[in-house]
């Protein structure tokens, strides 16, 4: 990407040849980790799936004080050569416990999508991609454009949300593992929900040119949206696998959750456009893409809550 100069070049080597070289290797590492774990599922998912965060948390703040003092080329280079280090140890660590099925593929079995919790599971997990990647994709731009932050400050909060996932990505898997990986995936998403709606809606409204409030208040609602946000988004990572393993042999994991994924990446690839067309739409004012996002997590809600109803019933303490 270093030597890229024009948008087709982002398109091939970002976007095709980076989004297969990141499926290729986060979908195999998550399920040879449910491979060795079940009881502790939950919890050891979530630790592996931190490391994510923390490169969330470190690659921003190391490109903005590397394109100032080495150029755009040199500090693409540099985050490369992290990458080759990080994956030489992955490619030497990460194991499978399990052979492979005799007559296995690894292409995704859609037949399984017949049973109706893991239909519901997918299409919660569809919504749930739709919400996650609009913050992600408009947080900067949306800090940049409220005029409430400085540019190096805008660039910041990815840093911080990704913060608050880490911590997101682990805890819940720990409790989930306690209280149930469904219970602990519904206030989650209820916890997403709210935040986008109570905290980062009032945020955009308020920093919009006809309903401009204070600068402080624009801070303070977004900061505190990215910090409770990233935490509780951090499980939409961390537990989905979990949730997608509780439905099936753990033989047959791999499939399960490749097949739910493939379908889910469709999400990934079209939520953060239908984001911008929103924006759009409403004149370059981020308030509607606040809304889409609690919209998406009430779907997302909704189909994981009724997976639990269909397996444990409207018990509240029921582990699940």
């Amino acid at each position: 990407m270093s030597e890229c100069t024009q948008f087709w070049h982002f398109i091939i080597v970002f976007g095709i040849l980076g989004g297969v070289g990141t499926s290729l290797v986060f979908t195999p590492s998550v399920s040879a980790c449910g491979h060795w774990f079940f009881v502790k599922r939950g919890n050891a998912t979530g630790i592996a799936a931190a490391g994510g965060s923390v490169g969330g948390v470190v690659f921003p703040l190391m490109l903005q004080k590397l394109f100032a003092s080495v150029g755009w080329a040199w500090a693409l280079r540099i985050q490369g050569f992290v990458f080759l280090i990080s994956l030489i140890f992955a490619n030497l660590f990460i194991r499978s416990r399990l052979p492979p099925r005799p007559g296995g593929t690894v292409v995704p079995d859609f037949k399984i999508l017949r049973s109706p919790a893991l239909s519901l599971v997918t299409a919660g997990t569809y919504f749930m991609e739709w919400g996650l990647f609009t913050p992600i994709a408009y947080l900067t731009i949306y800090a940049v454009k409220s005029g409430a932050f400085s540019d190096a400050f805008a660039f910041q909060l990815v840093a911080i949300f990704n913060a608050g996932s880490s911590i997101g990505r682990w805890v819940p898997g720990y409790l989930a593992d306690r209280f149930g990986r469904y219970n602990l995936m519904i206030m989650a998403l209820a916890m997403c929900m709210m935040t986008s709606l109570a905290l980062w809606l009032p945020a955009a409204v308020i920093s919009d040119g006809s309903h401009r409030g204070t600068d402080s208040a624009i801070v303070g609602l977004t900061i505190v949206y990215c910090i409770f946000m990233g935490f509780a988004s951090g499980s939409n990572i961390s537990l989905t696998p979990v949730c997608v393993g509780e439905l099936c042999d753990t033989q047959e994991y791999g499939r399960y959750y490749a097949t739910c994924y493939t379908i889910v990446a469709f999400g990934t690839l079209t939520g953060t456009p239908i984001a911008g067309a929103i924006i759009s739409a409403n004149g370059g004012a981020f308030w509607g893409i606040a809304i889409w996002t609690g919209i998406n997590y009430v779907l997302a809600l909704a189909a994981f809550t009724a997976v639990r109803v269909m397996k444990v019933g409207w018990k509240v303490t029921a582990f699940y």
